[in-house]
Formats: C-alpha cells, sequence, structure tokens
C-alpha cells in the first residue's frame, strides 16, 4: 500500500504538465473533451490513434495544436490515392556535384505525424506505415533508421464518401491503440466556435507548454502505476467476452461476431487505463478507467458478422454488451 501511495505521490507531480496542456488545446478547440483525453491517452501509452468523425470537426487542428502545445516536430501527410510509400518514409537523391547518393528522410521522421484521411491512400503506402507504427523504424536503401522518440501517429479518416478509398486492412487497425469516432459540438459549443473563429481578425494559436522529454519521463512511470489482479482478470474476461460470449451469458451474441478482439486488445485495455488514472494523477487503476477507455481500445477490434450488419447493429452494440455483462470487480 505504502508503494502505491508513493506512486500516487510521483504521478500527481509528474502529470502537473498535462494540465497546462489541456488548458492550452483548449484555448484554440472548444469542447471535444473526449477527443482531447483520448489524444493523451494514446501519447502517455505510446499508442497510436485514429480519428474518425464527418469533415469540419477539427480533427486536424485538434492534432496539430496538441504537437504545439507538447513541442517536438510535427509533420502532416495528406494521404491521396497516388501517394507513394517514398512521399512518406523519404528516398534516395543522387547529387551530380559529387556523384554521391544520399538518403532523403521522409515526413514521417518526426515526433507527431498526422495522417490525413489515411484510407484514401493504397495498399502499399499503408504497409510502409505500418512499419513504421509498429517497429518504430523504416527501412531506406537497405538500411534500418530509427524513428524519433516521442513518436505518435494520429491517423484521421472520413466515414462518408467511401468511393475511392481504401479500407483498412485488419491487421493495421490493430495497431492503434484507439479509435476515437468525433462527434459534433453542442448547439453552446458551436455558437463559442462562431465567436472565437469567425469574428476575430487574429485565430487563437496554442503555444508550447511542455517538452517532449516530459512525455518519455511520464510514460517510463506510467509501468508503475498500480494494476490489481482483480482489474486485470477484469480485462482479459472483457477481451474473452468478444471472442466467446456464450461462456459469458451472452449467447445471443454469438452469431453476430466473426472476430473477437485480439491479445494485443488486452494489452491495450491495460495500458490505456494506466494512462486514464495517470491523468487523474493517480498510481493505481480502478474498473471504471477500464470502462472509460474500454471503447476506443475496443471498437475497432471487434469484427462483426454479416447478420449483425444486417440487423443494423454494430461493434459497440457487442461491446456494450459486454461491458454490461462481465461481473465488474
Amino acid at each position: 500500500m505504502t508503494d502505491v501511495l508513493a506512486v500516487s505521490e510521483r504521478v500527481k507531480a509528474e502529470s502537473a504538465f498535462l494540465r497546462d496542456v489541456v488548458r492550452e488545446v483548449e484555448s484554440v478547440i472548444v469542447g471535444q473533451r473526449a477527443l482531447l483525453d483520448g489524444m493523451l491517452i494514446g501519447l502517455l501509452a505510446d499508442g497510436h490513434v485514429l480519428l474518425e468523425g464527418v469533415p469540419g470537426l477539427a480533427k486536424s487542428l485538434a492534432v496539430s495544436t496538441l504537437a504545439a502545445t507538447v513541442g517536438g516536430t510535427f509533420r502532416r501527410i495528406q494521404f491521396t490515392p497516388d501517394l507513394l510509400p517514398s512521399d512518406l518514409l523519404g528516398t534516395q537523391v543522387y547529387s551530380p556535384k559529387t556523384g554521391e547518393w544520399s538518403v532523403r528522410e521522409g515526413p514521417v521522421f518526426a515526433n507527431f505525424v498526422l495522417a490525413d484521411e489515411v484510407n484514401r491512400a493504397p495498399a502499399k503506402v499503408q504497409s510502409a506505415l505500418l512499419e513504421a507504427m509498429q517497429e518504430r523504424q523504416v527501412t531506406l536503401a537497405g538500411e534500418t533508421r530509427s524513428l524519433p522518440e516521442p513518436f505518435l501517429v494520429l491517423a484521421t479518416q472520413n466515414p462518408v464518401e467511401q468511393e475511392g478509398t481504401y479500407p483498412l486492412p485488419e491487421a493495421q487497425l490493430d495497431r492503434f491503440m484507439l479509435k476515437l469516432v468525433v462527434g459534433y459540438p453542442t448547439k453552446e459549443e458551436e455558437r463559442l466556435i462562431v465567436d472565437r473563429m469567425a469574428t476575430t481578425a487574429r485565430k487563437p494559436q496554442a503555444r508550447q507548454v511542455a517538452r517532449p522529454e516530459q512525455l518519455v519521463t511520464a510514460r517510463r512511470l506510467l509501468d508503475q502505476v498500480y494494476v490489481d489482479e482483480k482489474v486485470r482478470n477484469y480485462v482479459v474476461d472483457l477481451v474473452f467476452a468478444t471472442r466467446k460470449p456464450a461462456d459469458y451469458g451472452l449467447k445471443d451474441l454469438t452469431p453476430l461476431v466473426l472476430y473477437g478482439a485480439s491479445p494485443r486488445a488486452s494489452i491495450a485495455l491495460t495500458q490505456a487505463a494506466r494512462a486514464r488514472a495517470f491523468l487523474e494523477g493517480r498510481g493505481f487503476v480502478t474498473p471504471q478507467d477500464v470502462k472509460s477507455v474500454g471503447m476506443s481500445v475496443l471498437r475497432h477490434r471487434v469484427i462483426t458478422t454479416y447478420e449483425a450488419e444486417a440487423e443494423g447493429l454494430s461493434s459497440e452494440h457487442v461491446i456494450q454488451k459486454c461491458f454490461d455483462t462481465v461481473p465488474v470487480p
């Protein structure tokens, strides 16, 4: 118990800079607190984030603003059907003056990479991004180059206008720790957006209030956040309920689930819950932390059947049933 209290005190001290980050981002972005919390959880837990929402909801602005407040290098890549892997990773360049080849690194060599409309790029570009996301390295001209630390991919995709897009393969979706669904602002928030963005000569700009080194330190401390054995069992039970729902009294879900969540989901759910506790200044994880991040971690990892699609039921319906039924420790 003493160790947990000591970790909690360290977490309170080390997480203080995140309050400054939140305040600075909110000076530009109105509302969307769930989106901001999700991106911060991804930053802390060293997991990539997929943002899905209709155009005009400030997804790209939220990513660039967060990167500006934390510091480090930021690159935005607009994914298009004619994008090539070399446009992402870099390429060899020949110098006529020296007669030598040199490597020019691509925009993926940055602390924060915004992959805008990621589902509009072809499969070979997706494969190139996959290596960078998973291995934190890139192979250029037969040479392996490590990506900077911290390294985070925040990708956006549009759920409408699916013509001419390349749906992300399940293997790549599984590499995203979180999938955040961005919704419309409230009426009051939208009025504030209009007042802030449309009636001022100078748009609000975020200042840098943190350093990438602080993120690296926070990530090391994250491993010390205590996760009780009962909470670990709860995480595993939730994931197994998506694979074998009948074993948890959810026999009606069996024909709706094609593939349940992978073991990577159990790891991601535990780490994301730790990051959630860290954000709240706690040195231990509660079942509520698991519930808070559970939908974002699991919604893109549970594959439903055609029968579920015919009934208009999504993976979120399956996951919510699991959360409602699996006993909470």
